[in-house]
């Protein structure tokens, strides 16, 4: 495993941090953690040099850091430096900012966590935060040895992202950041900005939700074949990252042992400056083609699950996506009408109670409504 520096910490990070949002479930029901394959995952990647774990409390429907806090029993919690998140859309008072970090430290059967997040930070929920004297609460928070070290995750525009940063002596950020996505949210400045001030930033959806591994589109598929370099879609995307200086820590949500094992061995030969220009520019055209290609931006991350009328959100855009990106609209829309009628688009009755949580601001009934009208053809 290779280690990075973590901005002005004095901590070194693996390359790779495991990201426990994506773990494999029962059923397909994000809320039904399959517990034996999840522990085996996080422990291998542990075994195998990982040492920053990050999980939150929305993810698998408020399950996964139970899982995670049982998959660091045996010692494992010593190894590891252990990330969590304030849910910040759910804190309304004073009183709200202990109840959840003592039920997260409650759920991880930790202590103290080493590395804590106020959770998707956006302007509304970021002037909230501020009127009830956030950082006088940290900084009680650190004095009484709950917390460590301080950070957000963030999803608004450039702008808001600079105003955070400047507004705190942060430890950390996460940002969103791939390459597809060098322009959205903080991007690429945003990175360059944070890191200059010395704070270290974790990078999220690193392979966009898995659009950027896996089976690709034809001409994708041909731009790699092209290149003259044996490297998987994911290996690219990771590596593209891990080339800058200005990252700390490459988080991926990972789903099968398989993954982990290929992620570890890709961060093992991870380095900055190591690509060359020919592979840079390689992925640029990718981006360009991508950019072609793609219809809608969600990553899957299931923030938007449970919904109210049970419409399955991010499995429809995938489905839609493919459909388009893949030239394969007869299959998807056979997968599509597989499905129960309640998850179905149709149900959707445009509550918009997941656009207010989306971190890609998406505008999912409008949205609802055309995965509707195209899969009804």
């Amino acid at each position: 495993m290779k280690y990075r520096n973590f901005g002005k910490l004095d901590f070194r990070t693996s390359a790779l941090g495991f990201g426990a949002m994506r773990l494999p479930t029962i059923n397909h029901d994000d809320g039904k953690i399959d517990q034996e394959k999840a522990i085996e995952m996080i422990r291998y990647a542990i075994d195998h040099g990982v040492n920053y774990l990050d999980t939150a409390w929305s993810y698998h429907q408020e399950n996964s850091e139970i899982l995670v806090g049982k998959a660091l029993k045996d010692g494992y919690r010593a190894r590891v430096k252990l990330a969590t998140k304030l849910p910040s859309w759910l804190i309304k008072e004073q009183g709200d900012l202990d109840k959840y970090l003592d039920q997260q430290l409650e759920k991880l059967a930790t202590n103290y966590i080493d590395f804590y997040l106020l959770h998707t930070l956006n302007k509304k929920r970021w002037e909230i935060l501020n009127q009830l004297n956030i950082f006088d609460w940290i900084t009680s928070k650190i004095a009484e040895g709950k917390i460590k070290y301080i950070g957000f995750s963030f999803h608004d525009n450039l702008s808001l992202f600079k105003e955070i940063i400047d507004a705190y002596n942060w430890d950390f950020c996460q940002i969103q950041y791939n390459y597809l996505d060098i322009e959205t949210q903080a991007g690429q400045e945003g990175l360059k900005y944070a890191a200059a001030q010395g704070i270290a930033v974790i990078i999220m959806e690193p392979l966009l939700g898995g659009t950027l591994a896996g089976q690709q589109p034809p001409a994708i598929q041909e731009i790699w074949d092209n290149s003259g370099v044996n490297r998987t879609p994911a290996d690219w995307a990771l590596q593209w990252l891990w080339n800058q200086e200005e990252v700390a820590l490459v988080l991926s949500g990972m789903s099968t042992l398989k993954q982990v094992k290929e992620n570890v061995i890709s961060a093992s030969n991870s380095g900055i400056n190591t690509l060359s220009k020919h592979e840079v520019k390689v992925i640029e055209l990718v981006r360009e083609k991508y950019q072609e290609l793609s219809p809608l931006s969600c990553s899957g991350c299931s923030y938007c699950l449970p919904c109210p009328t049970g419409v399955a959100i991010p499995y429809i855009f995938s489905l839609y996506n493919e459909a388009n990106i893949f030239d394969k609209f007869m299959e998807k829309q056979k997968e599509y009408h597989s499905i129960p009628k309640q998850a179905q688009a149709t149900s959707c009755i445009s509550c918009a109670v997941c656009e207010g949580i989306c971190p890609q601001n998406l505008q999912i009934s409008a949205l609802m409504e055309q995965v509707k009208g195209y899969f009804q053809k």
